[in-house]
């Protein structure tokens, strides 16, 4: 028979076509509003749900039960579901890990192409003095800087290797990871303060966690260099946006270029946007064509899989950020992981 499966969102077709060619109901949403999802759950009892940028509280949850099995992330981020709440009611979730990560990495370098030619700028003073806008703009080349990424998964591997391309150093933190498995060509650094000493740019690619969450604060603005930009593609809570703000206006940073902030969308209101040094873009890394049509299908696929009773491929994984192991090799060290650190 299949099963029922809301939709809040848009699915593109090929997710589409998968579900339906197995007898599954798909039912488009009102809305992708957690109040809308609930309703729509009330309404409908589905079997399974994928979701976007919808916010899955515990409430989604309990107005879910008992019918809701399976939830799908429409990509690689699930900060937005309570995923306490999904196992209390029994809700396997999963998500498509690596459908965005070519399109966040693209968009990480595109930030820093914007931000190191003075895009706002140029565009300000262009119909004011041409000439003013051309030879009196302070603009850098990407080639010859270092970039200290953290966070070194599947976008940030994909980062570097487009950093290391644009002939750019490139370093890499990330603790979770041993060293024989970062890209090719990076250094990778086990001291967080030197991505921020060294750094000309700094790309956040971290989850927003217990560990992470404002990890960006003024302690760690103020070591960077006054010439250095803050790219964040990650998750807006990684960053103390009051202390972002000071920076960036006070000169102790130059400038930063974020996909994500802490509140989305943004409030009409946010001080962040009133500066020229800082570009705000509506959290659309992943939101090419190509990312959509990948993430669907993955999302369809992970339904399909758990209503065929298989082991699913992309499960959401469950890790205790505060206790997890960690690692202290190099790539010419290749010592083994010690310590209960993650970022």
């Amino acid at each position: 028979m299949g099963w029922k499966i809301l939709l809040p969102q848009e699915l593109k077709q090929d997710g589409r076509h998968l579900l339906e060619s197995q007898g599954h109901t798909l039912i488009d949403g009102r809305g992708f509003e957690t109040e809308d999802v609930i309703a729509d759950m009330k309404l409908h009892r589905p079997d399974a749900i994928i979701v976007r940028v919808t916010k899955m509280s515990r409430e989604v949850f309990e107005a879910a039960a008992p019918n809701l099995k399976v939830l799908v992330r429409h990509g690689a981020g699930f900060d937005a579901v309570d995923l306490d709440a999904a196992s209390d009611f029994g809700v396997k979730c999963l998500y498509a890990p690596v459908a965005n990560s070519t399109s966040v990495a693209e968009t990480a370098l595109m930030l820093m192409l914007y931000m190191s030619r003075n895009v706002t700028t140029l565009r300000t003073m262009l119909p004011i003095d041409d000439y003013a806008a051309k030879l009196k703009t302070h603009m850098t080349t990407l080639n010859g800087k270092t970039v200290g990424i953290i966070g070194c998964g599947n976008i940030g591997s994909r980062t570097a290797k487009r950093c290391l391309a644009m002939e750019m150093n490139v370093l890499c933190y990330d603790p979770y990871k041993p060293a024989k498995d970062f890209p090719d060509g990076v250094e990778v650094v086990r001291d967080l303060d030197r991505i921020f000493i060294e750094s000309d740019y700094i790309s956040l690619h971290a989850p927003n966690t217990s560990v992470t969450h404002k990890m960006i604060n003024k302690e760690k603005l103020a070591m960077m260099k006054s010439s250095a930009f803050l790219i964040n593609t990650a998750r807006g809570g990684l960053v103390n946006e009051n202390d972002l703000l000071e920076a960036c206006k006070n000169g102790v940073i130059a400038g930063a270029g974020l996909d994500v902030i802490a509140h989305e969308p943004m409030l009409p209101n946010n001080p962040l946007y009133k500066l020229n040094n800082i570009l705000i873009t509506p959290h659309i890394g992943g939101n090419t064509v190509e990312a959509a049509i990948r993430a669907s299908y993955m999302a369809a696929m992970g339904v399909a899989e758990m209503y065929e009773g298989k082991v699913p491929t992309w499960p959401i994984p469950l890790i205790d950020y505060n206790n997890a192991v960690t690692y202290i090799d190099t790539k010419e060290s290749n010592k083994t992981p010690v310590g209960m650190f993650d970022c």
